[in-house]
């Protein structure tokens, strides 16, 4: 999307370019840019893989490792999601990014009057260890990353990950797991939340206190700009959100007596790529410098590894539309080049069709060749940031420092991440802000191609993915069977424990584990979170 605002005269020239996040692009650029704005190579840019990392994290990026490959798959039962693994893996897929249905995103299980209709709609139904006894079988947990891309249960989900690894003979400390675990970023922009603010934030500390002394190869959280840029944020307010997001998590565990350097490491980001290119560039190296700085200033980090934006950079479902649908493909093509123009570790391509519809393996095959192409036919992994030096790259990454700063002092100012949330005013921000973006595309000054011009040519046709009411069924009856066959007496025990733990205060993880063996389902989990946390009350955005 062009959510990038030209100015022209009379003649339909362009007379001035101004960015989402607020920058105003020159015509060109020269050396003299880059002394107004007070660049410094050491201090702004350094070599490669050295403080503030605004180059990359390695000092031969792609050359010591190619990017990984983490497609968002999942859907219907998971016996489909496993096959559709396996499709990905075989054709060279590197990770894995697992999509949950609704039902289970809300802690639902799926013969919950609640889950009618969604179970295996947009996502795999999941209601007990059984069902990720299926989906991860044959999958090589000690050599294959899995991304959980789930929030208010993620500690529910991380639990169940590492009860099916321990059951397939895997060590716990070899597994790595990556649940996106963000519920801040839920509650401003995408709306999976359950429980309030504090202990829905407790819960995530929970996850990162367990991972450090049994999953050490675990990213227990992985913020999620993404989600909030979809939702409408600039890329300025995206990295805002989520540097101060990733703060209160940090400060959560922080507070239980812990060193910053123990835990931060596994932090791991995932931020969004759609819009104007060169904005995007910039933010993203910006956003390596500012965190790096924010770890090193704020809390005091001394290793440097642990200074690392870490994260998957991509997606960009908000950019693609139903309107001439083929055109995702070339958008998809240039959201991956953005992506790796950025230095990014581990990325993923939202599939053409996805505006429609679940991918169809044709599709999702397209969008892993594209990233595929980019790696090791195009030249990606030639030179480590080859827009390094430039004037107008340099000098745009200097502005959009200093635009996601104006944000951030924004929020701070209004009492910090935690209160603006629970209050609504960092929704009612970015509610604003997409408010903005649709009058700017319905009265055609953000462009949009086959949507406000070049409308013409025949629509493409497109396969969608028609629900299956039979594998809901299914579901629904495999959930009875393992009710029927599992032992009532350790079920009740283990949640009784789970309930005991919340209600002192306890880390749950543990007591999660143990209910996932017993085979308590999701549901029930939940419920004694919803029992004791209550639920989350949206503040009004108006």
């Amino acid at each position: 999307m062009a959510v990038a605002r030209y100015i022209k005269d009379e003649k339909d020239q362009i007379i001035d370019v101004i960015y989402e996040s607020g920058i105003h692009v020159k015509p060109s650029y020269s050396p003299s840019d880059l002394a107004a704005i007070g660049f410094d190579y050491e201090k702004d840019l350094a070599d490669p893989g050295n403080y503030p990392y605004t180059r990359g994290i390695h000092p031969l990026g792609y050359r010591s490792r190619a990017w990984t490959t983490r497609q968002y798959t999942g859907f219907g039962t998971p016996q489909e999601t496993n096959e559709r693994f396996k499709l990905m893996i075989s054709h060279g897929q590197t990770g894995l990014n697992v999509a949950f249905d609704l039902p289970t995103q809300m802690g639902y299980d799926s013969d919950d009057e609640m889950a009618e209709g969604e179970v295996g709609r947009v996502g795999m139904a999941v209601d007990t260890l059984r069902d990720f006894e299926i989906a991860f079988k044959d999958i090589r947990l000690d050599k294959i990353g899995s991304g959980l891309t789930i929030n208010a249960v993620a500690s529910i989900m991380l639990a169940m990950y590492q009860a099916v690894a321990e059951k397939y003979g895997y060590d716990p400390k070899v597994i790595s797991a990556t649940p996106q675990n963000d519920i801040l970023k839920e509650m401003i922009g995408r709306g999976a939340w359950i429980f309030p603010v504090e202990p829905a934030v407790k819960l995530i500390g929970d996850t990162i206190e367990y991972s450090m002394k049994v999953l050490p190869r675990t990213n227990p959280v992985s913020v999620c700009g993404y989600h909030i840029r979809e939702s409408g944020a600039t890329p300025a307010q995206e990295i805002a959100f989520a540097i101060l997001i990733a703060n209160a998590y940090i400060d959560n565990v922080i507070a239980r007596g812990y060193d910053v350097d123990d835990f931060v490491g596994r932090f791991s980001f995932n931020l969004n790529v759609f819009g104007n290119m060169w904005e995007q560039i910039a933010k993203f190296r910006a956003a390596r410098k500012l965190w790096a700085r924010n770890l090193k200033e704020r809390y005091g980090v001394k290793k440097p590894q642990n200074l690392f934006l870490r994260g998957l950079f991509g997606g960009g479902g908000y950019g693609l539309t139903k309107a001439q649908p083929e055109n995702n493909i070339m958008r998809g093509a240039y959201y991956a080049l953005v992506a790796a123009l950025s230095g990014a570790q581990t990325t993923a391509l939202c599939s053409y069709d996805e505006a429609y519809t679940i991918p169809t393996p044709h599709s999702a095959l397209i969008s892993l060749r594209t990233l595929q192409l980019l790696m090791d036919e195009v030249g990606l992994r030639d030179t480590v940031d080859p827009l390094a030096g430039s004037y107008f790259i340099e000098t745009i990454t200097k502005q959009m420092e200093q635009k996601i700063e104006e944000e951030m002092f924004k929020i701070e100012s209004y009492g910090g991440i935690i209160k603006a949330v629970a209050d609504g005013y960092a929704q009612r921000m970015v509610a604003r802000q997409a408010y903005e973006v649709e009058k700017g595309i319905e009265s055609g000054e953000l462009l949009k191609v086959g949507v406000n011009i070049y409308k013409e040519g025949e629509s493409m046709e497109v396969e969608l993915h028609e629900y299956n009411y039979e594998s809901a069924e299914k579901q629904i009856e495999s959930l009875k069977q393992v009710k029927r066959e599992r032992s009532s007496s350790e079920v009740a025990r283990t949640l009784k424990a789970l309930e005991n733990a919340t209600r002192e205060g306890k880390n749950v993880m543990p007591y999660l584990v143990d209910c996932c063996k017993a085979y308590a389902t999701l549901g029930e989990m939940t419920g004694v979170f919803r029992q004791i946390f209550g639920e989350f009350q949206e503040p009004s955005l108006f």
